[in-house]
């Protein structure tokens, strides 16, 4: 069932919320190993929240319409007094003192929190394989990676282990992950939802989104989620989003962009030739399909790992050894603590992007890095807003390739971050996306497509989704069925 269809079960006394989360915490227990979805679970917290939830609902209440749902987390969200490490040894054993913004939104909502998903460390990565717990299996292929830093969410949904979860975005960290595993995944306008309690890699990037099975899903999640926070001063939105239930039927005088560079050169044919048949869907839907360049291209991907790898530099310098995280026990003096505790707490990757951000801050570089890539980022704004001046939404892929094996390109930092291509201008300008199954290729591996609105026209976006998802069936293919 997706997560709607169980909270409508829940509600029609179908099925208990204890039953319901006792089923998939059996299915965690008897199957992540194999996946490595989650790095803790949290059976005596479910199960005392299931209760409670439970009475509300046999009382009558109208709690939200995902009510008694089990929900997983991204492990970089607090929830207070369960273990948040960000899968990274330097914050092993933390617990939070305090629930994130998007945490006690959830639990008023009635959602069950049963644990915590596994990731690249500190969101560090595009793979989930960079985490202190080991490779996020792909469920599709376990011989794969699940995509990153969101991998353990995506897998967790695809596999079974969770009917919805919540991971982050920063540079498509929701979104390709979503279109490796073949699940559904929103990456919200910056200013929607809290970042309050969600553990920082680039402040001015981060985004908490919804990973489901289908779109109607995500936009539940997303409604219950948003909305302003005093705790966040760039949480700008008003009020939560209201979504309709019912998509339109079809999408006459909806214009969309096609950006041909995109799939010019660098994009597996498979990939190319589901998006293009995408394309043709919403043209069959009533949308007007229109190419375009896009520009600044070249610029996106440096841009991105300049400005993320300067904040990335600046958060993380907290973590030293001294008032939390891991300390080295090899360390005698000052000097010690911070060097060994950083060296020894953090893993190669966090390493590379900390030593790159303090290279871009510095003063000989500054200028020469930093600053042009903030006038970078602003001319990558511009060109979205004139973009929108044009056209309702944007088409594109999520991700060149489908995903590859675990371990084949971690060795190689540039063609790992070459794969964020088409998903880091969003973060850069601050737009929604959302990532939906599209297709598979000849490995019989899910393929996604990216669907793109201006800033706080979410409802665009998932209308679309809609109208393609009750057109075609990939999002409802599950793993070796």
């Amino acid at each position: 069932m997706t997560a709607l269809q169980l909270a409508a079960a829940i509600k029609q006394k179908k099925i208990s919320v204890t039953e319901a989360v006792n089923e998939y915490i059996e299915v965690i227990e008897k199957n992540d190993k194999r996946i490595n979805a989650f790095t803790s679970l949290s059976k005596e917290h479910a199960m005392c929240r299931a209760e409670e939830v439970q009475t509300r609902i046999d009382k009558g209440e109208e709690i939200s319409p995902l009510a008694g749902v089990p929900i997983a987390l991204k492990d970089n969200i607090s929830v207070k007094g369960l273990e948040t490490t960000c899968a990274s040894k330097m914050l092993k054993g933390y617990k939070p003192v305090f629930d994130a913004t998007v945490t006690e939104k959830m639990e008023s909502a009635g959602l069950i929190i049963i644990g915590k998903n596994n990731m690249d460390e500190f969101a560090l990565g595009g793979s989930s394989e960079t985490g202190a717990f080991g490779p996020v299996h792909n469920p599709w292929d376990l011989d794969r990676v699940a995509g990153g830093s969101s991998g353990g969410s995506a897998a967790a949904v695809a596999a079974g282990e969770a009917p919805i979860s919540l991971g982050s975005d920063t540079g498509g960290s929701i979104r390709q992950p979503c279109a490796f595993c073949g699940v559904t995944g929103i990456k919200p306008t910056y200013g929607s939802v809290s970042r309050y309690g969600v553990v920082a890699f680039a402040s001015s990037l981060d985004q908490a989104g919804p990973v489901g099975q289908d779109i109607d899903d995500c936009a539940t999640l997303l409604s219950i989620i948003s909305g302003k926070d005093g705790k966040d001063s760039a949480c700008i939105m008003e009020k939560p989003f209201e979504f309709d239930n019912a998509a339109n039927a079809n999408m006459k005088g909806v214009k969309i962009g096609l950006p041909v560079n995109f799939l010019s050169y660098g994009i597996d044919d498979d990939v190319k030739n589901a998006v293009i048949a995408a394309a043709k869907e919403f043209e069959a839907a009533g949308a007007v399909i229109e190419e375009f360049e896009m520009p600044l291209m070249e610029y996106l991907i440096p841009t991105y790992y300049i400005i993320g790898s300067a904040e990335v530099s600046s958060n993380l310098a907290k973590y030293d050894g001294i008032k939390y995280g891991y300390r080295s026990p090899n360390a005698k003096t000052l000097s010690e603590v911070y060097r060994l505790s950083r060296s020894e707490g953090f893993g190669m990757e966090v390493k590379r992007r900390v030593m790159l951000g303090s290279f871009v801050l510095s003063s000989g570089y500054y200028d020469a890095y930093y600053k042009k890539a903030l006038q970078a980022r602003a001319l990558i704004k511009d060109t979205y807003q004139k973009l929108f001046e044009k056209y309702d939404l944007i088409l594109t892929p999520v991700a060149p390739t489908t995903a590859y094996k675990i371990g084949e390109n971690i060795g190689d930092p540039i063609k790992m971050y070459m794969g964020d291509i088409y998903t880091v201008s969003i973060n850069l300008a601050g737009i929604p996306a959302a990532s939906i199954p599209c297709g598979f290729d000849k490995q019989g591996l899910p393929i996604g497509v990216e669907i793109i609105a201006d800033a706080f026209c979410e409802n665009k976006m998932i209308n679309a989704s809609r109208v393609y998802q009750s057109r075609t069936d990939f999002h409802k293919m599950k793993p070796g069925k």
